[in-house]
């Protein structure tokens, strides 16, 4: 019975993994796509972006329901809803590609806002679930890591992997990233069958007679922690924005600065930003229990500001070689080397090293002291998530009007509230209000 009950948890384990590894592949679809909007439709910036404004849109209206429905079906259920939720919103977006010029970027567009559904209840999930099957404490909290780790995996390969799909291609289209969304359709089907199927624990949900509007409204009467949901919102606007506008910008054919690698190249070097987040989050676990999420946010966020300085005002035409996988423009050949980019993109990449341990640190920071309004509290950040739509889209919007890096001047400002917050915005000035 043990031995079942093991190879049971292993089933699970290795779904939630696999799930966590599908926010982020699915999550970061969206800013890619936008190369391929705008080279179909010949649309602009903001509106290649839209794709990754409704994925993010949809935490808005789904955070505090992602709740409800949590408290009301339990965790495994939730699962299986949000893997359903998934694999349609995904099966919306292949659809788009059977669909006229007219009608396929409307479609497009409700198959990322249902996706996004989907990212947001599988953030509510997948957590506790790992948690729980590692039996808590430092067991579950490894499995977490894991999961982070593989999420962060997929992150990088993500816009690799849409580069190499398009890079060949004179004019990219929705079709051609279908091999991506065949994988992502068949590991939905695949988790929903293994979690219908393996009995897994059920975490247990804290319960209270306290309703849920009273609870938010509490939680939002610690001015540390209003500032910091605004601190998640600005900072998952950054996450996304800052690699998402830099593959825009080494793809644009039409832009004066000379910056154009192509698609498949361009694709390579955002996946370094993620693989530099990944290389961050490393460092930050390994150092975590010696220095504070303060210091780590003041430091990561200053850190932040220099390099996009540098993004900003150093000269275009002064170029490094990054390696990358590069496809061959007359035979269409993959192969591995180093390509001259800007500099300015090597910065860029370099601030995924900053963003990395930035959700932690504004999370911790954020509710510390809310006692009985933490989980409240966790509903108001997950609806704030959609900052990694809203951000994006307005620095897209600016590099329609003024062009690319001119648009680094959002994340700028973004960077700078978040090293206020970390110094003077994070401290708890309402010890007063009763928290049992």
């Amino acid at each position: 019975m043990v031995q079942e009950k093991q190879k049971g948890n292993g089933v699970a384990i290795l779904i939630m993994i696999l799930l966590f590894g599908m926010i982020s592949f699915i999550t970061n679809l969206a800013a890619p796509m936008g190369n391929v909007l705008k080279d179909q439709f010949e649309v602009s910036n903001f509106l290649g972006m839209l794709g990754n404004a409704a994925n993010f849109i949809a935490y808005a209206v789904m955070g505090i329901p992602a709740g409800i429905l949590l408290q009301k079906y339990g965790y495994k259920k939730t699962a299986l809803i949000a893997v359903a939720v998934g694999f349609i919103g995904v099966f919306i977006q292949y659809l788009a590609g059977y669909q006229s010029e007219t009608q396929a970027f409307v479609v497009y567009l409700l198959g990322a806002f249902v996706a996004g559904f989907s990212m947001c209840l599988l953030n509510t999930v997948v957590n506790p679930m790992l948690n729980t099957l590692g039996g808590g404490g430092n067991k579950g909290n490894q499995l977490i890591q894991i999961g982070g780790s593989f999420n962060s995996v997929m992150a990088t390969l993500t816009p690799m992997i849409i580069g190499v799909l398009i890079g060949g291609a004179a004019k990219a289209q929705i079709k051609d990233v279908f091999p991506f969304l065949y994988i992502a359709l068949a590991v939905f089907a695949i988790a929903f069958i293994g979690l219908w199927i393996v009995k897994i624990p059920e975490p247990n949900a804290e319960k209270t007679s306290e309703p849920l509007g009273q609870l938010m409204s509490g939680a939002l009467k610690f001015r540390h922690f209003v500032l910091g949901a605004i601190a998640i919102f600005v900072y998952v606007g950054v996450e996304v924005g800052t690699p998402g506008t830099m593959n825009l910008w080494l793809s644009d054919a039409g832009d004066p600065s000379g910056a154009l690698v192509g698609k498949t190249i361009a694709g390579f070097v955002v996946g370094m930003y993620w693989l530099m987040m990944l290389v961050g989050r490393l460092i930050g676990a390994s150092i975590g229990n010696k220095v504070s999420s303060k210091t780590m946010l003041s430091v990561t966020s200053i850190a932040g500001m220099v390099l996009i300085l540098f993004t900003i005002f150093s000269p275009q035409d002064l170029k490094v070689s990054l390696p990358v996988i590069q496809t061959s423009s007359e035979t269409g050949a993959i192969s591995f080397g180093f390509a001259e980019v800007p500099i300015n993109a090597m910065y860029i990449v370099l601030v995924g090293l900053c963003t990395s341990i930035m959700w932690g640190g504004i999370y911790n920071l954020a509710v510390e002291g809310l006692g009985k309004f933490l989980a409240a509290a966790s509903g108001i950040f997950m609806v704030l998530v959609c900052g990694g739509g809203l951000v994006p889209a307005l620095q897209a919007k600016i590099a329609d009007l003024w062009n690319y890096l001119p648009s680094y001047w959002v994340i700028f400002v973004c960077l700078a509230y978040l090293a206020f917050y970390a110094l003077i915005g994070s401290k708890n000035v309402n010890k007063d209000i009763p928290v049992d």
